[in-house]
Formats: structure tokens, C-alpha cells, sequence
């Protein structure tokens, strides 16, 4: 297979999040063509997405560096790196970090997307604590909006399937596979709360706080007990439905990189 075909792959399979087959198809490149510092890109952007795997990402992106010094690629994705790693335990890593950031400075023209990207992890790695607080404030409200839509699609999918219609074919789209894997995880007849949590969210949360918050009052003032948690475990089937969901979104990746995988393996045969 020709080299570039592996860093299409590579390409293909790191966007639907299929970090360890992007690491396995690289490293077949490299075992077929040797060092390539496009595909040693492709294996340490794939380690340095996993937890734990930046000493390999270091290696992958050091070797590429020493066959392409000028690689705009290697060199933000190697900072990037850098600038993520913790100073107290990795200080050779944040001094690097400024060595690669005036490389890419110099080889790179103002408004490329390299720039752009070294902009972006510095102004990252430079916010104080209040910055950060207000970025995790961010995430986490755009995270419980995908939440609910991840619901409201839910709930339709599963409203169509009680009606006996098909089921939309998921193919390499990652949400459409999400949403199929949740209507197989909320079937029977036990599923049946979970459902109905799902499908009025919103209201289900305020009525449990309403709930959850009117009980530990309850008894408090009943002097049954001088400070009550127990209210808060009427939370537990929210839980319960969201981390359906959660799981219905690994089960769906792993399916659009099974399906991306096999549909290479079916081309190589061809």
C-alpha cells in the first residue's frame, strides 16, 4: 500500500476518535516504508490524545523532528505537548516548549493555521486560575447542552421505533451511531423510567431538586437527623439514564471505527 494511503487512514480514523487504530495503522506504515515524519505525527498526535501515553508521543515527535527539523506539523503538535505537560514533573518539557514556539514563529507566516494553533495553546497554557474556573463554567454548560440534545434525539428515535419505523442507518457518523446504540441500551420494559427521564429532562431535574431538597428538610426539621444526604439519591436514576448515554457514545465510536477499519481492509482487497 503507498504510503499516503496510510496517512489518509491515519487522517480518517484519528477524526472518529479511533486513537489506537490510528497508532496501529501508522506503525504498519513505518514497519513498511521505515521513519516517516508525517506518520510520526499521526502516531504521537494518537498517543498524546490517550491519558498516560505523552513519553510516547514525545518519542514519536522527536523522531520525526530529527528526519524533518522544519515540519510545522511535528513542531505545534510537539509544543502542544509541551505546554500540556506539568512543569514541576516534566521541567525539561516546559523549557523546550519556548524553543519550539519561537521555531514555528520563524517558519511560519502571521494568520497560518500553524500560528493560529501556537496562539490558541498559549493563551492556553497561560490563563490563571480564574480563567481556567471560567473555561470549566464553559465546558461544562456546553457539555449539558449536548446532553440535551443528545436526549431530545434519543427520545425521537426511540418514539419512531415504537412505531415500528426504521431505524436510520448510523454508517461513519458518529452522533447518528451514538443514538442507534442508545435506543438498543433503553429497550425492555425496565429501561421504561429511564425513558421517561429522558424524554422530560428538564422537568425531571427540577422536580428532583424540588424533591431531593424538600426530603433532607423533612428530616432535618422532623429531628430524625441532624444533617441529611439521603434526598440527594433520588438523583441516582438521572445518573443512571445519562450514563446510558455515555455509554451508547463509546459503543458508537467503536462502531464508526469498526466500519471505518473494515471499509479499508475491504479496499485493500479489492
Amino acid at each position: 500500500m503507498e504510503r499516503q494511503r496510510y496517512v489518509e487512514r491515519c487522517s480518517e480514523l484519528f477524526a472518529v476518535g479511533g486513537f489506537a487504530a490510528v497508532r496501529e495503522t501508522a506503525e504498519a506504515g513505518l514497519d513498511e516504508y521505515g521513519p516517516d515524519p508525517v506518520l510520526l505525527r499521526w502516531l504521537g498526535q494518537a498517543h498524546a490524545a490517550e491519558d498516560d501515553h505523552d513519553r510516547e508521543a514525545e518519542t514519536a515527535y522527536r523522531k520525526g523532528l530529527a528526519l524533518a527539523p522544519h515540519d510545522l506539523g511535528l513542531l505545534v503538535s510537539y509544543m502542544e505537548l509541551c505546554l500540556r505537560s506539568d512543569s514541576f514533573d516534566h521541567p525539561s518539557r516546559a523549557r523546550r516548549a519556548v524553543e519550539l514556539q519561537k521555531r514555528v514563529e520563524e517558519l511560519a507566516p502571521p494568520g497560518s493555521p500553524e500560528r493560529e494553533r501556537v496562539d490558541d495553546a498559549t493563551g492556553w497554557a497561560g490563563r490563571g486560575y480564574w480563567d481556567d474556573l471560567m473555561a470549566g463554567a464553559a465546558r461544562g454548560r456546553a457539555q449539558r447542552a449536548a446532553t440535551e440534545e443528545r436526549s431530545v434525539l434519543v427520545t425521537d428515535a426511540l418514539r419512531r421505533d415504537a412505531r415500528g419505523e426504521s431505524r436510520e442507518e448510523a454508517g461513519e457518523d458518529l452522533d447518528t451511531a451514538a443514538v442507534a446504540a442508545a435506543v438498543e441500551l433503553l429497550q425492555g420494559a425496565r429501561n421504561a423510567p429511564l425513558r421517561l427521564l429522558l424524554a422530560h429532562r428538564v422537568a425531571a431535574y427540577v422536580l428532583t431538586f424540588a424533591l431531593s431538597f424538600g426530603l433532607n428538610k423533612a428530616l432535618v426539621w422532623s429531628e430524625a437527623l441532624e444533617f441529611s444526604p439521603w434526598g440527594w439519591l433520588l438523583y441516582v436514576p438521572l445518573f443512571a439514564a445519562e450514563a446510558k448515554l455515555r455509554r451508547a457514545e463509546r459503543i458508537g465510536k467503536e462502531r464508526v471505527v469498526a466500519r471505518v477499519q473494515a471499509r479499508h481492509q475491504a479496499t485493500d482487497t479489492v
